[in-house]
């Protein structure tokens, strides 16, 4: 793929990365050290670093001491598992947005990114190609939104045929379905308000009940079940 990082289409992407970062701060964890290094030294990235390292250990304490908005992370570490710290990260800080970047692309890494509670989950190997779009991601999970792109969708979806399906206590009514439609399609509380015309309490009410219906506790369960059982396109 050729790269040409004078393009339009980078500096827009620099652009809104500065915008998406301004005021936070964030805590990158690779294993590949260059990387690392170059994603670190990217300024708009470089500006929100409090921390990076290249291992599980030193990426969890690392959070425990800054608190950051947002936790960059890779599945290969010199030491220890990026997803398993995705996991360890939501536990020491409920809030943390946490996007990993996968370098094998097979369902059962896709299945444990997602059970780790993973925000953004972005293939390596789709950086750069518009499919996996890493502002975006950026974009999507600091607002509160998911960014599962399509050929992660994809590999998430249970392989059992529909009838096989779990059986939900309460059925979704047609109004749910579309608010947890949008929530795997990565929008916010506000962005679903603004789209379907209510009111964010609404909205905030129709996620609890959705929440509640499918037996999970937090939005994103809510969307890898809406995605891995096909109960959303």
């Amino acid at each position: 793929m050729e790269f040409n990082h004078h393009s339009e289409a980078l500096e827009t992407a620099r652009r809104k990365c500065r915008e998406a970062l301004a005021g936070k701060t964030s805590v990158a964890c690779m294993g590949d050290r260059l990387a690392l290094n170059s994603f670190c030294l990217v300024k708009p990235i470089y500006d929100s670093i409090a921390a990076a390292s290249t291992t599980q250990a030193e990426g969890i304490q690392a959070i425990g001491k800054h608190r950051p908005d947002i936790l960059f992370t890779s599945d290969d570490l010199e030491q220890g598992y990026g997803i398993d710290l995705v996991k360890e990260a939501k536990l020491a800080c409920a809030e943390i947005k946490a996007l990993i970047f996968l370098r094998r692309e097979t369902k059962e890494v896709v299945d444990e990114a997602l059970d780790a509670g993973a925000d953004g989950v972005i293939f390596v190997s789709s950086v750069g190609s518009g499919n996996g779009d890493f502002i975006q991601s950026l974009l999507t999970t600091l607002k509160g939104g998911i960014y599962y792109p399509a050929d992660v969708r994809e590999l998430a979806r249970d392989t059992k045929q529909p009838n096989d399906a779990p059986v939900i206590d309460c059925q979704l009514t047609e109004r749910e379905l579309e608010v947890l439609n949008a929530i795997v399609g990565g929008l916010s509380n506000k962005e679903i308000s603004e789209s379907l015309f209510v009111s964010s309490e609404t909205v905030k009410s129709n996620v609890s009940t959705i929440i509640s219906k499918l037996g999970v506790r937090v939005r994103t369960q809510a969307a890898v079940f809406a995605i891995r059982h096909r109960i959303v396109g």
